[in-house]
């Protein structure tokens, strides 16, 4: 009986091509392990920038609010203590919290859901206009966007104002006041909100429109498909990634609004009537001198916040696992 030796190449069996050498695997090893860190290398600069803009605040953030931190602690005329989670339940306990953040949900969601409508609309919009009139609409957006939210809040009390402003006279509205109302006074500020956020949502979503093949669109609208369901079949799934990233950048922003409220509703309205989080949180920090429970609605603040984020991406995935 013959044995084959190690020398003797492999034989194929007849009627069988020899199959070549499969020079497609990923490298194993401590070659394979050094280049799973290389996007970290690339990535390192930034994430060090990030970390000293955003650990230590966020540190200190925390540690205030597990103390009494007070303007007698600020002065040294008293010491300061550690309370645990003493300042949140004093925060808990409050009834007017709780009033607050239900108010800077709904109107944080109002928000989101017309900067959204807005600027999505104007995004399809550009699509279908000639150049000049794309050019006038995409300089003033930008022009909106650009303007600093203090500047274009008090153009907007200017606007609206019972008594010099024009809108109420175009409208016949004669001396009404918008910010005394609750309803009217978070309306107008929903109106400056949206005037200052669209232009982002809505070039951003034109970028991500005009990346998206003409045969495509052009195959829907020759299958006698709407506008709308163009949008809702066709453009939407696509935009999907852009889709999630100005919603997660509306939600933040509008989430913690406070230039806006602070201006227009001259610190949160009558009676605080009109007080968001942000504005709450200012408000017990600095004008009550609790630094301590202003800290611990920033904590809180950015816990929500954290948490709609990761449950909007993890509802997101499965959707796009499931589809």
């Amino acid at each position: 009986m013959a044995y084959k030796t190690a020398a003797e190449p492999a034989v194929a069996p007849a009627g069988t091509a020899a199959r070549p050498p499969d020079t497609t695997a990923p490298p194993a090893g401590p070659a394979r392990r050094s280049g799973a860190w290389t996007p970290w290398l690339y990535l390192a600069p930034a994430l060090v920038v990030l970390a000293g803009l955003l650990v230590h605040p966020i540190y200190q953030l925390g540690l205030i609010s597990f103390l009494e931190y007070t303007q007698a602690q600020v002065s040294g005329g008293e010491p300061t203590t550690f309370q645990g989670l003493g300042n949140y339940r004093t925060l808990f306990a409050d009834s007017q919290f709780w009033q607050v953040l239900l108010a800077t949900v709904l109107f944080a969601a109002a928000c989101v859901v017309s900067t959204l409508a807005v600027g999505c609309a104007l995004a399809v919009l550009l699509t279908r206009v000639r150049a000049l009139p794309r050019l006038a609409l995409m300089l003033a957006a930008l022009g909106a966007w650009a303007t600093p939210a203090i500047t274009g809040s008090t153009v907007w009390v200017f606007l609206f104002d019972p008594d010099y402003g024009p809108v109420n006279r175009m409208l016949g509205l004669g001396d009404f006041s918008w910010t005394y109302g609750r309803l009217s006074a978070f309306a107008l500020v929903l109106f400056e909100v949206v005037w200052c956020s669209f232009p982002f949502v809505m070039v951003t979503v034109y970028a991500g429109i005009k990346a998206i093949p003409g045969e495509v669109l052009e195959a829907a609208s020759l299958d006698g498909a709407s506008p709308w369901r163009i949008w809702r079949s066709v453009m939407a799934p696509i935009l999907r990634p852009i889709l999630v990233v100005v919603t997660i950048q509306s939600v933040i922003w509008d989430f913690k609004v406070f230039t806006q409220i602070y201006v227009m509703t001259n610190g949160g309205g009558i009676a605080g009537q009109n007080l968001v989080l942000n504005v709450y949180a200012y408000q017990k920090a600095f004008a009550s001198s609790q630094y301590s429970l202003g800290s611990a609605i920033g904590v809180v603040m950015l816990l929500i916040l954290l948490a709609v984020t990761l449950v909007y991406l993890r509802l997101l995935r499965r959707e796009g696992e499931e589809i």
